[in-house]
């Protein structure tokens, strides 16, 4: 069945596929698994060691494996935002402000928060969750607003200096007020490894000339989130002034990126001045951001059974063309592949518009096909492979991982909001 006709058996809020039914018996030995795997990726490094940036606090790394040659010992940007998903409760309290407080560490030495923790990744940044990193922090664990003021201020600068830039180091603000993915030597496929989606079809390897839906509506994120903060505090003015930069965005990426006869939002080439053709999960970010209308919002649910499979969301909705030639990249961040972050992202923003059923749908889906690969080989990945939840994932430039952080954090999350809350 193609992408096209999996959409015609979907329509707006209700999805139309067996059911999912797991109980807390079916997960806790994942989960059980999960907690004591969390150990192995803590790390403390205080001090530089080669090209290992030193950092105040302890941190997590994405995964970790005895005796393999790629492994991992520095922090990741965005990584960290989603591993932290699945340790929000008092016992991790230090680990996770002090992740956050490692960040902004990065920014305050490098003027970037870099994409990891080494030196030769100061070039260039990830997809910018530190806003949201911040509010969460403050709501979990209930920190006054001073605490909040100081960390806003390190969001603000990271705002304008690094995604608003328009000159070398940052030369990110390129089109219309939209900015793209960048790197230092600007080089188009390093530009595509700070997407986080290393590699893609989304930008025909030309990330430099693309102005990305996921990365303008984290930013939209941001301006609203900056907004929250000053209504707050009662500056007006200053809430007004970012409340308008926020609609100034929304209006820019609709006129630039919005389909509203495919009901997707896709990347916008600005050299070529046209949207580019790759239909992906990116999508779905201006409805986590809350950037949507109600009309966007059921199209967008609507349009979600293009990406269904067996197995959970695939990245894209296809293969790639690209997959298709002898000797070209692999692009694991496409179809058949179904990755963490995405599911959550997308299972959030179609929560915030009510679509509670789509979104449970999806995400009891994917905690089966973890759980399934989980209970064959006692290891979670970082990628499955949606399309056929039994086949390994579609391999990328470096070897897959196991463990796997941000895999784990998002079982374990979807298994509070969708199994224990059932109860």
């Amino acid at each position: 069945m193609s992408p096209f006709e999996k959409a015609k058996t979907y329509v707006t809020g209700t999805i139309r596929h067996k059911s999912v039914s797991l109980s807390q018996h079916d997960v806790q030995p994942a989960r059980d698994y999960i907690k004591d795997y969390w150990s192995h990726l803590v790390r403390n490094h205080p001090h530089d060691q080669g090209s290992l940036i030193g950092l105040p606090h302890p941190y997590l790394v994405p995964s970790y494996a005895e005796g393999v040659e790629f492994d991992y010992d520095e922090l990741y940007y965005w990584d960290s935002y989603f591993m932290v998903q699945g340790l929000w409760d008092a016992e991790h309290k230090d680990l996770i402000t002090g992740i956050l407080d490692d960040l902004i560490f990065l920014y305050k030495r490098f003027k970037i928060i870099p994409n990891s923790s080494q030196y030769y990744m100061t070039g260039r940044s990830q997809p910018p969750f530190l806003t949201s990193f911040i509010f969460d922090v403050w709501n979990y664990y209930h920190k006054d607003i001073n605490w909040l003021a100081e960390r806003i201020d390190i969001a603000k600068q990271e705002y304008e200096t690094v995604w608003m830039g328009t000159r070398k180091p940052n030369v990110r603000q390129v089109y219309q007020g939209l900015s793209r993915y960048y790197d230092y030597n600007y080089l188009n496929d390093i530009a595509e490894t700070e997407s986080g989606w290393d590699m893609t079809p989304r930008f025909n390897r030309k990330a430099l000339n693309y102005l990305p839906v996921d990365l303008n509506a984290l930013l939209y994120k941001y301006e609203t989130d900056f907004a929250r903060y000053a209504k707050m505090t009662g500056d007006r003015s200053e809430a007004d002034k970012w409340d308008a930069a926020a609609e100034t965005r929304k209006q820019t990426m609709n006129s630039l990126m919005w389909d509203k006869a495919k009901g997707l939002f896709y990347d916008y080439d600005f050299v070529r001045q046209k949207r580019g053709s790759v239909a992906s999960l990116a999508s779905y970010y201006p409805m986590w951001a809350g950037m949507v209308d109600s009309r966007q919002a059921a199209l967008l649910a609507r349009s979600i059974g293009r990406f269904n499979n067996k197995g959970g969301l695939a990245t894209t909705d296809s293969l790639p063309i690209s997959q298709m030639v002898l000797g070209s990249s692999p692009t694991q961040w496409a179809y058949p592949n179904g990755w963490a972050p995405l599911h959550f992202l997308v299972v959030k923003g179609l929560e915030r518009y009510g679509y509670h059923d789509e979104a449970k749908s999806i995400a009891l889906k994917w905690i089966k096909t973890n759980l399934s690969w989980f209970n064959q080989h006692h290891i979670f990945l970082e990628k499955y492979n949606v399309v056929s939840p039994d086949k390994p994932p579609q391999k990328g430039l470096y070897p897959s991982q196991t463990g796997f952080g941000w895999t784990n954090a998002v079982f374990e999350r979807f298994c509070q909001d969708y199994i224990d809350n059932q109860l």
